[in-house]
């Protein structure tokens, strides 16, 4: 009697199944991992803007002058202006020295800069000139963003808003906390004029 080689159909069926566990857990897993990594590399792109936003601050503030300015109205403006991040208005001014002229422009070496919320966007502005100019076009810090609070020290004290009387008077130090959607609020401090004081 000759005996057939092969596999019964439920051999088969088992075979298959088997297959298909492994088959749809192998693309579960990589599912999973090509999300991950989407996830970290969004995540460590907002963290290298949070970093170049902090440095670009960080940088700007530490450069701040007791410098005054005027408007296009020819009205003087204080040398350093901050509110608590309410409202419209910039929610910092100020005017920075140490701005670099590589292309050798003739042009001054100190700049005037606003920080502004605008719909969403936390933007720095940057004067063409010190006295009597318009905002050029803004660089965006951040987006998606919710609010922001500020806070100013002098004298050992925090006060929620710059506006002191003497014009030419700057802060010690500037804390700035920004909200954005869908994320936790980050919080940086930076000092005001080291060079200078």
């Amino acid at each position: 009697m000759r005996r057939e080689n092969g596999f019964t159909l439920i051999e088969m069926m088992v075979a298959l199944f088997i297959f298909a566990m492994l088959a749809a857990a192998g693309v579960s897993l990589l599912t999973f991992s090509v999300r991950a990594q989407a996830a970290a590399a969004q995540r460590l792109d907002s963290v290298a803007n949070d970093q170049r936003m902090a440095s670009l601050l960080a940088s700007d503030l530490a450069q701040a002058l007791p410098r005054i300015s005027r408007d296009t109205t020819g009205a003087n403006q204080p040398a350093f202006s901050g509110t608590n991040g309410v409202g419209v208005a910039p929610v910092l001014r100020y005017v920075r020295g140490g701005w670099s002229n590589p292309t050798g422009t003739e042009r001054a070496s100190i700049q005037r800069v606003e920080i502004a919320l605008d719909q969403g966007r936390l933007e720095r502005r940057t004067y063409p000139m010190v006295d009597g100019s318009v905002p050029g076009t803004p660089m965006v810090l951040a987006e998606r963003v919710e609010s922001v609070q500020l806070r100013y020290r002098d004298k050992g004290v925090w006060t929620p808003a710059w506006d002191n009387p003497a014009p030419a008077s700057l802060p010690r130090a500037v804390e700035l906390i920004v909200k954005r959607e869908r994320q936790p609020a980050l919080m940086m401090a930076f000092l005001v004029g080291a060079t200078v004081k």
